[in-house]
């Protein structure tokens, strides 16, 4: 029976180290919130909670960092989107002003081509395709008969001469430029008004930027390198007095009676974006 009792009354250890362990925790925490000081209990205090507080500080500061500085790089993400945003703007605004300005510069030579030519009736249209060589020796442009153009029609651009409508449609028309290898123009030379012949050659315009020039009637010996050369009274299919270009080479034929050498036309055969065509033919001018 004595047995027993002892059972009952017995209580282990470790609820006695736990109650203990839990009571030192206690004190020592009521010792350091309290700010009791001195003795051991204090000592005790301080080599356990200040390190601990000094470990949540540090976890504090480094989570605070980490927020601010992913902070700081969403604002920075943010910003460089819209920097990119407005540069592209930028871009875009200068480009359409480079097209405004390359367009207004166009339709001012063509104002100044038409004052030139202000005796034909003249109205401006836009190349809106090309043939399938690197030069514009045949193109489509954007008026036909709807606007007034027909075949046969002379088409002028920058300083003068740039070819002839050989088919009309509707709204558009197909034109065969003067350097395109089958065409052949009657002028003159515009100092002596010898007669000639304007032909094109594709290959000697990609190698040289030239055309042909044949069968001058230079009776005097009085045409020269640089001497203009314009479309003459006796074409059949172009009006006279246009401008075609200005002679840059000039030979002796073999039979001592005419020349022959090379021409620079005026027109850029390589950039014709917008060109005037005359509302007139030489048939109807002739009239």
């Amino acid at each position: 029976m004595a047995q027993g009792r002892n059972n009952r009354n017995f209580i282990p250890n470790k609820y006695i180290l736990f109650g203990l362990t839990v009571f030192c925790v206690l004190m020592l925490f009521i010792s350091y919130a309290t700010g009791f000081t001195g003795g051991p209990i204090q000592n005790v205090a301080n080599y356990i909670f200040v390190p601990m507080q000094q470990g949540l500080n540090y976890v504090g500061d480094v989570i605070s960092v980490s927020s601010t500085d992913a902070k700081t790089k969403q604002e920075l993400e943010e910003e460089n989107a819209a920097l990119t945003e407005e540069l592209d703007e930028l871009r875009t605004s200068l480009t359409n002003l480079q097209l405004q300005q390359s367009e207004l510069t166009e339709l001012q030579e063509l104002f100044e081509l038409s004052q030139t030519y202000s005796n034909y009736e003249t109205t401006g249209a836009r190349v809106v395709a090309r043939g399938t060589s690197n030069w514009f020796n045949t193109f489509t442009i954007d008026k036909g008969t709807a606007d007034g153009v027909t075949e046969d029609m002379n088409v002028i651009a920058g300083s003068g001469l740039v070819g002839i409508v050989t088919e009309a449609g509707t709204n558009y028309s197909t034109v065969k430029a003067i350097i395109d290898d089958t065409s052949s123009v009657s002028a003159m030379v515009l100092s002596s008004s010898d007669n000639c012949i304007v032909s094109g050659d594709l290959e000697l315009m990609s190698s040289s930027e030239m055309i042909e020039l044949s069968n001058l009637e230079d009776s005097e010996g009085t045409v020269a390198v640089g001497d203009a050369v314009v479309t003459s009274n006796i074409s059949d299919k172009y009006l006279p007095g246009i401008l075609i270009g200005y002679i840059s080479e000039l030979s002796d034929d073999a039979n001592d009676l005419t020349k022959s050498g090379t021409i620079t036309p005026v027109a850029d055969f390589r950039h014709l974006e917008e060109v005037l065509v005359i509302l007139q033919t030489k048939e109807t001018w002739d009239e």
